[in-house]
């Protein structure tokens, strides 16, 4: 009996927040950006569960000290890189992540390990004595850019909230960057899941929890994936990712889950932005900051989000 396949989706995140200062600075996210697309999607093509993609992805954009996870992670106010990431396969319907975890280079490797694990998701000295137990390096994320970025923070006794969303200072207005990477995909089988990591918010209260490991930040369904970006309280305060994929759940379009659920974050104040897609392979995105750096392959070419500047809060395509 032969077994029907779809065409694989892709979406993937860098941040949202201000925008991008020059051609200069669109450029150097867009190339980022379609790399990991042109590596990511011949796998699917190939048949690679949505599971393996979306490590994959995470894994290459945790690699680009371009953006706020992994290798480039934003300093704490004591000077120290705490990270997060979080895994969720919709076909299990199964959600694993770490919190603040340290000297790692894929923090989404961690939860992908986790996924088997009875206790899925760990903070700080667990998710440290979990590294260590299954045998991953210790890895220093720190580069010179945050680093620096961090000093001069120090010496102004941290007037600003938080650090830039790409680390390249002279491309991009930093004083309001939310970072965070995410990667929603849908393979050929149908399936479809989602992982998002983050250094945090930068030169934050120690401790404090962003929502990158949380259901409110990614979160998906055997009819929907999303993965959020932008302060995290604000998404935490609105459930997004949840919320997005339960109102596909209950019978609306992802195109009508996006518009309604962007509509209330505007309402509410709230500084974010999200990605999605759904089994029909509808892929979607939101912002209500100024810029969302998201690109995605729809199987016959590769778009972006980069230059979407209008008033519109929601853009997709697909049926809707």
């Amino acid at each position: 009996m032969s077994v029907e396949r779809v065409q694989p989706k892709i979406i993937i995140h860098g941040g949202a927040g201000s925008s991008l200062k020059g051609k200069g600075g669109v450029e150097l996210v867009r190339r980022s950006l379609h790399a990991v697309l042109e590596d990511v999607y011949p796998m699917l093509a190939a048949g690679a569960s949505a599971v393996d993609a979306v490590v994959r992805g995470c894994q290459l954009l945790e690699d680009d000290a371009c953006f706020n996870a992994g290798t480039g992670s934003v300093l704490q106010s004591d000077g120290q890189i705490r990270m997060s990431a979080a895994l969720m396969d919709g076909t299990a319907q199964r959600f694993s992540g770490v919190i603040n975890v340290s000297r790692v280079q894929h923090p989404i490797e961690l939860a992908l390990k986790l996924q088997e694990s009875s206790d899925r998701v760990l903070s700080d000295h667990g998710a440290l004595e979990f590294l260590r137990e299954i045998g991953l390096p210790s890895y220093d994320p720190t580069t010179e850019i945050r680093l620096q970025e961090w000093m001069q923070e120090r010496a102004g006794n941290f007037s600003r909230e938080m650090a830039g969303v790409v680390a390249e200072k002279e491309l991009v207005d930093s004083e309001a960057g939310r970072g965070t990477i995410g990667v929603v995909v849908l393979d050929r089988e149908g399936r479809v899941a989602a992982g998002t990591s983050t250094g945090g918010k930068g030169f934050e209260r120690i401790g404090r929890v962003s929502d990158s490991a949380m259901p409110a930040g990614n979160y998906a369904t055997a009819q929907a994936g999303i993965s959020c970006t932008g302060i995290g309280e604000d998404i935490i305060n609105e459930c997004l990712a949840a919320k997005i994929v339960v109102r596909v759940a209950d019978g609306m379009t992802l195109h009508q889950a996006f518009d309604r659920s962007f509509t209330e974050a505007h309402k509410n104040r709230c500084d974010l932005g999200a990605i999605g897609l759904d089994a029909t392979g509808a892929i979607a995105w939101g912002k209500t900051s100024e810029v969302l750096l998201a690109a995605y392959h729809t199987g016959d070419a590769i778009n972006d989000t980069l230059e979407w500047l209008g008033a519109d809060r929601v853009g997709s395509i697909g049926m809707y």
